[in-house]
């Protein structure tokens, strides 16, 4: 087995990847969006490799203004199919021997990267409920790709699995036991195939076995969490019940009052759809700033934007609070890694984030956090720092490929 096709499907698109995994190289990778709409997108990309001694190799775009409509995803993977007819890889040559898709929402019931059958999609079906902006869409992904590769395997990678190693004291709110117990309560976490690759990425980056290292991990985003790790198994998450709870995000509040929304309800006439709306699409920097790009953002703080720089300052002040708690609850840590778009790319944000954790040796070396090659695991702290600060590329879609290759291995083993 060496080639694995990872599927990320929502409610009106899906994106894909087809990887050899022999070498963990990308042979394609595409998109098909606004499914359900009149008129549908598909873009597909061939990734060429140079062999030994040739040119670096290139890559061929190749995009198709669709002139039929996607009305499902059934109909969007044969759109796909015919993309990969038309323009390659062959699956001649490179058929999928095993087909992964990422869902959001696991609950308590999946740990691991599940083999799908019909009862693990009622699971995920019944899971909707705990995540209605996302499982939905993941159900149909698989169905449909079920039914275009009914020969092969076809895994669920979880974003919630990773987190199932916390304590009861981190996962449990205190809320009535029996409330909680009856609506499935409980932290969750999220970003988990993230966190999973960056902090076994850190360790091997470090050349230290995974089970002695304890790490931090800031997974920084237009979503944003944080996990404390401890040998290789979450013990801290910042997202909660749902990916709304922790740090400030594009356009999510992270922590808040919830007192707030009682606050609202009786005294501006807010419903739940208001709530939801205020708390997930016009909060956050979007909601201190008006833009949920950082890259915006500081270019407005440099010039005297006050929005901006109280915005920066609110997701930096967030980002130290939890820095400091998760180093509380792991006694101490190894490595803080950054990762995700503006985990990778902000050095401002990185070099304010830890700039007062100099009491616990924490030395950032501020020419590396400024020059980190794009697309590489960098060391941003000098060299007599007591802990590791490490820039780390994340990769959902490989860590979801290997978890996807090690359970269809096993089952084949059985």
């Amino acid at each position: 087995m060496s080639v694995v096709l990872v599927v990320n499907s929502g409610s009106s698109s899906f994106k894909y990847r087809l990887i050899d995994m022999f070498a963990e190289r990308v042979l394609a990778h595409g998109l098909v969006e606004r499914i359900g709409e009149k008129v549908g997108v598909a873009t597909h990309t061939v990734v060429a490799h140079a062999e030994a001694g040739e040119p670096a190799p290139t890559v061929a775009d190749v995009t198709q203004q669709l002139t039929r409509a996607i009305p499902d995803h059934t109909t969007g993977f044969a759109v796909m199919l015919e993309a990969f007819a038309a323009h390659g890889p062959s699956f001649d040559e490179h058929r999928p021997d095993a087909v992964g898709h990422r869902v959001v929402h696991g609950g308590a019931r999946f740990f691991r990267a599940t083999i799908v059958d019909d009862a693990v999609e009622e699971s995920i079906d019944d899971l909707s409920l705990l995540a209605p902006l996302h499982n939905p869409g993941a159900l149909e992904g698989i169905r449909a790709a079920r039914a275009a590769f009914a020969d092969v395997d076809h895994v669920a990678v979880f974003d919630t699995a990773f987190h199932q190693t916390m304590p009861p004291e981190a996962y449990t709110y205190a809320l009535d036991r029996e409330v909680a117990r009856r609506h499935r309560i409980r932290r969750y976490g999220f970003h988990g195939t993230s966190h999973k690759y960056v902090s076994e990425q850190a360790a091997a980056h470090l050349g230290r076995p995974l089970e002695t290292v304890r790490q931090i991990v800031f997974h920084l985003g237009n979503g944003a969490s944080v996990t404390a790790i401890d040998g290789g198994r979450s013990v801290e998450t910042s997202m909660g019940f749902t990916p709304l709870e922790g740090l400030v995000m594009g356009t999510r509040t992270g922590d808040v009052d919830p007192a707030i929304l009682l606050h609202l309800q009786r005294t501006a006439g807010y419903d739940t759809d208001d709530l939801d709306d205020l708390l997930n699409r016009r909060s956050g920097l979007v909601g201190l700033a008006g833009a949920n790009d950082m890259r915006d953002l500081v270019a407005r703080a440099e010039a005297d934007d006050q929005a901006a720089q109280l915005a920066i300052d609110v997701y930096v002040h967030r980002i130290r609070a939890y820095a400091g708690a998760y180093l509380a609850q792991l006694g101490g840590a190894d490595v803080i890694s950054f990762t995700a778009g503006v985990g990778e790319n902000a050095a401002l944000i990185r070099e304010r984030a830890l700039d007062r954790l100099g009491f616990l040796g924490v030395r950032i070396d501020h020419d590396r956090n400024r020059s980190v090659p794009r697309g590489e695991i960098a060391q941003i702290s000098s060299d007599d720092s007591d802990i590791v600060v490490l820039v780390v590329p994340t990769d959902e879609e490989v860590e979801i490929a290997r978890q996807t290759l090690h359970a269809a291995t096993f089952r084949r083993a059985e």
